[in-house]
């Protein structure tokens, strides 16, 4: 089944351009031209994805993502934030909102494309099943469900793959750069202070019975997930 993304995006121009270049991937497409009906389709129709402007007519798309995050039954659908906005307190703004990616206009099909792909990807099952287990802190990679002492936690996919990730690496220290490729793969560029923001969000989820400490900062080298404090 073709996966479905919402494209929310005032310029009807750049609008029929991404649905277009969507669609010749196979995705499906759905249009909002505004802030309300971009409101209106995230819930009605649950996107697996969607591509955001961040100026929208009737409201933002910062707004709007925010709005997104909110809801529990739409939050964890992975953002892509669309902008002309090039300015790096921007796009640092976007993320720690909970976008999953940023792309600045003008740009390639071809980016556009990667960079949806890398996202799919980062939210598709992790191929390792065995259920893991550190001081309470249990993750199911099947059912992409984690508790800590048996209570649920939310969290989105991103920061499910970096936990994922630390949990069957630990005691090692892994640069910047090493996380990128580990978790958002070789073939889309993504800067750095991504990471950072990340963490911190990652951090903040996990942060029941101080297991936020478990994922460590390595000054000068990057970060590590360890028991030994």
């Amino acid at each position: 089944m073709a996966k479905k993304v919402l494209v929310i995006e005032d310029e009807s121009s750049i609008r029929e351009m991404l649905c277009f270049v969507l669609e010749q991937q196979g995705y499906q497409t759905i249009e909002a031209p505004d802030y309300n009906s971009g409101i209106q389709f995230v819930t009605e129709e649950i996107p697996d994805l969607i591509l955001l402007d961040w100026m929208l007519p009737g409201g933002s798309g910062v707004n709007l993502l925010k709005y997104i995050k909110k809801n529990e039954n739409i939050r964890n659908i992975p953002v892509v934030m669309i902008t002309a906005r090039s300015e790096e307190s921007d796009k640092i703004k976007g993320l720690e909102v909970g976008a999953d990616d940023y792309i600045t206009k003008p740009f390639s099909p071809k980016e556009l494309v990667a960079r949806l792909n890398a996202v799919m990807r980062r939210i598709s099952p992790t191929t390792l099943n065995e259920i893991i287990e550190v001081k309470g802190l249990k993750l199911n990679p099947i059912s992409h469900r984690i508790t800590i002492n048996n209570q649920p936690l939310d969290m989105g996919p991103t920061e499910f793959k970096m936990l994922h990730f630390f949990m069957t690496h630990q005691d090692r220290v892994f640069s910047r750069d090493q996380l990128l490729n580990n978790i958002w793969g070789t073939n889309v560029y993504v800067e750095d202070r991504t990471v950072d923001v990340h963490i911190r969000r990652l951090r903040k989820a996990i942060k029941e019975d101080n297991h936020d400490k478990l994922i460590q900062t390595v000054r000068g080298s990057g970060y590590r997930f360890s028991t030994d404090m």
